[in-house]
C-alpha cells in the first residue's frame, strides 16, 4: 500500500515490481507485460503436476491500482500503510491490495510446501482497473490471453466473501454477477447572451434543475435472477417473517412502496436498492467560460449503472421519463461507453469448494451468491470463457461499515480478519486445486 498507484496516473510498475521479486526469490518466474512500460500487468504461474493435471487453471486476480485519497480527510496518511487500533489503515486495503497480499501469500505458500496442484494456479495483478481496465484485463484477454492459461476455468476476483451481519447470522456473500455499465452525456443547449440581462433559458439553469431530478429519481424494478438469489438466499436465513415478506420486496409493483420500510438503515437499503434497478448520478459538469456570458449550452457527465438484461437505451428512456422529455425534444444523451452485466453460474463445484472452505473456517457462517453495483475485471475475462467469482474472504467486526470503505476515507482492513482470510483462501486453494 506503500506504493502510490493512484489512478490516474497509475503508475503500477514500482509495485508489480516488488510483488515479481517476491516470486523470483521463490524460485519462480513472474512476467510483466502490457501496452506501457510504466503500467505494467505481473502474471505468475505454480504449475500442475504433469502426472496428476486434471483440470483447466485457476487464476487469482487482483489490481495494483488504486482510486485518489484526499490525506486531509484520513485519520492516518493514505499511503503509510499505518499499523493502528488492530487494523491496517491506507488506500487499496479493501480495494484491492490487501487481496494481491493474500493471493500472492496463497501461492508463495503452496511453492514453499511443494504440494502438487491438479491444475495450473496463475497469479494475476493487473493495472487500470479503476479507470476501466484498457491497459490491464482488458489488454490481456486481447493481447496475451496465454499468460491467463488461454482457457481459465475459474477466476477469484472481488468483491465478495466479507463478513455481512444481519439478524445475528454471519453471512458472507460472494459475487456471482455485476451490474453493466452506461456512462452518459447529458446536454442541454440554451439561448447564449449578456449575463446582465434576466434568461429564462439558462442552459446552466435549466442543467442544474436536470441534475437534481435525476439524482433524486428512483428508478423503476429490474429484478434479475442474481438479486433473486442474492436477498432470497438472505431471506431464507433469516426467519419466517423475512421469508414471507421477500417476494413483495423483490415484486416491481410493491418493492419500491416497501423498500423505506423494510430496511431502516440507509447504506444497507441503498445497497439492496442498487442491485434492483438501475441507477444514474451525476458526477461532472461542464458549461460557460466567462462570468459574464450566458452559455449555449452545458452538459453533465452520468455514471448509470444497468441491471441485468438492461441496455444504455433503456437507461436513456427511464431518464427522459424523469425529466420529462420522451421524444428527446430538449435534451441530448450520448452514450460514452456500455458493457452489458455479467452473471455466472452459483452451482458449480467451485462455488461448492467456497461454501465448504467458509464452513470449515466458519462453522456458523452462511454463503450466499451476490451481485454488485460496480465492475470489475470479471467483465474482460468472462470473453475466455472463464466463471468469475468476487471471494477477498476477510472476517469483520459489526461495527465496521465495510461497503463505506470502498472509494471512501480511512480504508482500513482488520489484521485478525485479515489472517482470517488468508487462512481461508490457502485452504480453498489447496482443497480445490491440490493433486
Amino acid at each position: 500500500m506503500r506504493f502510490d498507484t493512484t489512478n490516474p496516473p497509475g503508475n503500477e510498475g514500482p509495485a508489480a515490481e516488488f510483488l515479481a521479486r517476491k516470486f523470483r526469490d521463490a524460485g519462480l518466474t513472474p512476467e510483466l507485460a502490457g501496452a506501457e512500460p510504466r503500467r505494467p500487468n505481473l502474471v505468475c504461474k505454480l504449475p500442475a503436476d504433469p502426472s496428476r493435471k486434471c483440470g483447466r487453471p485457476l487464476v487469482l486476480s487482483c489490481h495494483l491500482d488504486v482510486v485518489p485519497a484526499d490525506p486531509a480527510r484520513w485519520t492516518h496518511p493514505p499511503f503509510d500503510a499505518v499499523e493502528a487500533d488492530g487494523c491496517v489503515w491506507g488506500r487499496g486495503a479493501i480495494d484491492m491490495k490487501g487481496f494481491a497480499t493474500l493471493a500472492a501469500m496463497t501461492v508463495l505458500a503452496i511453492r514453499r510446501r511443494g504440494l502438487p496442484l491438479n491444475r495450473d494456479l496463475i497469479f494475476v495483478a493487473v493495472a487500470d482497473e479503476e479507470a476501466g481496465a484498457e491497459l490491464g484485463s482488458q489488454w490481456l484477454v486481447e493481447n496475451r490471453p496465454d499468460l491467463l492459461g488461454n482457457d481459465p476455468e475459474y477466476i477469484v476476483n472481488e468483491v465478495g466473501g466479507f463478513t455481512l451481519p444481519l439478524d445475528g447470522k454471519r453471512f458472507y456473500p460472494v459475487q456471482v454477477a455485476e451490474k453493466g455499465v452506461a456512462w452518459l452525456r447529458l446536454t442541454i443547449r440554451g439561448t447564449p447572451g449578456h449575463s446582465s440581462l434576466p434568461s429564462e433559458d439558462n442552459a446552466l439553469g435549466q442543467l442544474g434543475e436536470a441534475m437534481a431530478r435525476i439524482a433524486r429519481a428512483r428508478l423503476p424494478w429490474h429484478v434479475s435472477e442474481p438479486a433473486r438469489d442474492f436477498l432470497g438466499g438472505i431471506a431464507r436465513e433469516s426467519g419466517p417473517l423475512k421469508r414471507l415478506f421477500s417476494p413483495l420486496l423483490l415484486h416491481p409493483l410493491t418493492g419500491p412502496a416497501l423498500l423505506d420500510r423494510a430496511i431502516a438503515d440507509p447504506a444497507r437499503r441503498a445497497s439492496v436498492e442498487a442491485v434492483l434497478r438501475n441507477t444514474a448520478n451525476p458526477t461532472v459538469a461542464r458549461g460557460g467560460s466567462k462570468i459574464n456570458v450566458l452559455p449555449g449550452s452545458a452538459s453533465v457527465d452520468i455514471d448509470g449503472r444497468l441491471a441485468p438484461g438492461q441496455t444504455a437505451a433503456d437507461l436513456v428512456r427511464e431518464l427522459r421519463a424523469v425529466l420529462g422529455d420522451p421524444t428527446g425534444g430538449r435534451f441530448d444523451f450520448e452514450v460514452l461507453r456500455e458493457s452489458e452485466a455479467v452473471a455466472f453460474p452459483p452451482d458449480t463445484p467451485f462455488f461448492e469448494a467456497i461454501r465448504a472452505a467458509v464452513k470449515r473456517h466458519d462453522p456458523e457462517g452462511i454463503v450466499v451468491p451476490a451481485i454488485v453495483p460496480g465492475f470489475t475485471d470479471s467483465k474482460n475475462y468472462a470473453r475466455l470463457g472463464a466463471v468469475c467469482y468476487g471471494f477477498y474472504p476477510l472476517q469483520l467486526p459489526e461495527d465496521l461499515n465495510f461497503a463505506a470503505l470502498f472509494h471512501g476515507d480511512d480504508e482500513r482492513i482488520p489484521l485478525d480478519g485479515f489472517r482470517w482470510g488468508l487462512e481461508t483462501l490457502l485452504d480453498l486453494v489447496v482443497d480445490f486445486a491440490g493433486a
